[in-house]
């Protein structure tokens, strides 16, 4: 009988034309650069330092080392809510009352511990469950109604900027609240929102090492948690997200409450370092918030951004604003430079995430 045939255990040559094992489309390993290039924050990178070099250049006081303090705390007050803004976006939503509920914050403290003869310390809790309240109004609103988040939120914005000022006026009989700072606990209180300190030639106030920190916070949330998981599901396809059992009512309600916590932190900033707060204010700020996020490459369509990149695009906003200062520019550009930078950093993203997805 005739022996078995041997087998061979050597694989087959590839075809002609077929791509090699492991280098095909679909397994292809990305360059270092190419993964550079797929960050959401890379444009605003880029157009921050076009921005540094171009006001050291131009803006002798720009150069100096105190300047840094006054750069660093513009950017720490409207970067505190831009990152809230900015995760909030990833989920797929924005908030146009945010500009104005740092100012109702900031006068319910205000009004409640001087109405009332309180500890100041009272006043600012009312403050925070007045700001989580608001949030979770607007998430709640959204996700029960499915309405699109512009027209929740630009009722929220018109109903809180018509109670601060009605209020304000009702029970003060003016457009600002009292002065607080001779009541209990201001101090105590100031230390914690609104306090400076000296390092070297700068004075860094406290708002910039808050800004830091809910920075990492954030980074750590959005990458290394589930609920940053459910943050980038619900913000790339909510019904997608609901079908593989992400929380999409929690995850939605949530971020927006992440808007009221941040807009009652800087509430409290504005409050304790001057005092006393004016009831028109806030109004336009809900855009710059949102512009840091989007030039920091969140997008508006959501499920996509990073925590980083709104932090960079709040720091060109603080060297935006006091680079026009330092060169004795007409103050009045700085809505252009506002609206040349949101373009630029736009294109440049588009630009640069097309050049990772062609190589």
């Amino acid at each position: 009988m005739a022996a078995p045939a041997a087998t061979s255990h050597t694989p087959a040559a590839p075809a002609a034309g077929a791509p090699a094992p492991g280098k095909d489309g679909r397994t292809r390993q990305r360059s270092p650069l190419q993964r550079l290039l797929g960050r959401p924050e890379i444009g605003a990178l880029l157009g921050a330092v076009a921005v540094y070099v171009f006001f050291f250049a131009v803006a002798p006081p720009f150069r100096e080392t105190g300047s840094l303090g006054t750069v660093l705390y513009q950017s720490s007050t409207i970067g505190i809510m831009a990152l809230a803004v900015a995760l909030l976006m990833i989920g797929g939503e924005f908030d146009l009352s945010a500009g104005v509920a740092v100012i109702t914050s900031a006068m319910t403290a205000s009004m409640v511990a001087f109405q009332l003869s309180l500890n100041v310390w009272v006043g600012v809790s009312a403050a925070l469950a007045v700001s989580l309240a608001i949030g979770a109004f607007n998430g709640f609103l959204l996700v029960r109604t499915g309405l699109p988040s512009f027209l929740v939120t630009l009722g929220s914005f018109l109903m809180l900027q018509g109670v601060n000022l009605a209020l304000t006026k009702l029970i003060t009989g003016n457009v600002a609240t009292e002065s607080i700072s001779d009541m209990d606990g201001f101090e105590q209180a100031k230390a914690v929102f609104a306090s400076s300190f000296p390092v070297g030639d700068i004075t860094v106030r406290v708002t910039v090492l808050w800004w830091l920190a809910f920075a990492a916070l954030g980074t750590w949330v959005l990458l290394r948690t589930s609920f940053g998981n459910w943050v980038f599901a619900v913000g790339g396809n909510r019904e997608s997200a609901r079908a593989v059992g992400v929380p999409v009512t929690f995850t939605k309600i949530a971020l927006f409450m992440t808007v009221g916590f941040a807009a009652w932190f800087v509430g409290m900033h504005l409050l304790f370092a001057y005092n006393t707060v004016q009831s028109g204010e806030g109004v336009g700020n809900e855009l710059l918030y949102i512009a840091a996020a989007v030039i920091g490459g969140c997008a508006l369509t959501g499920g996509h951004g990073s925590v980083f990149g709104p932090v960079v695009g709040a720091a060109l906003f603080g060297m935006v604003t006091q680079g026009i200062v330092y060169a004795n520019w007409n103050p009045d550009w700085f809505k252009f430079f506002l609206g040349a930078m949101l373009l630029t950093a736009v294109l440049i993203n588009l630009y640069v995430r097309n050049s990772a997805t062609r190589r």
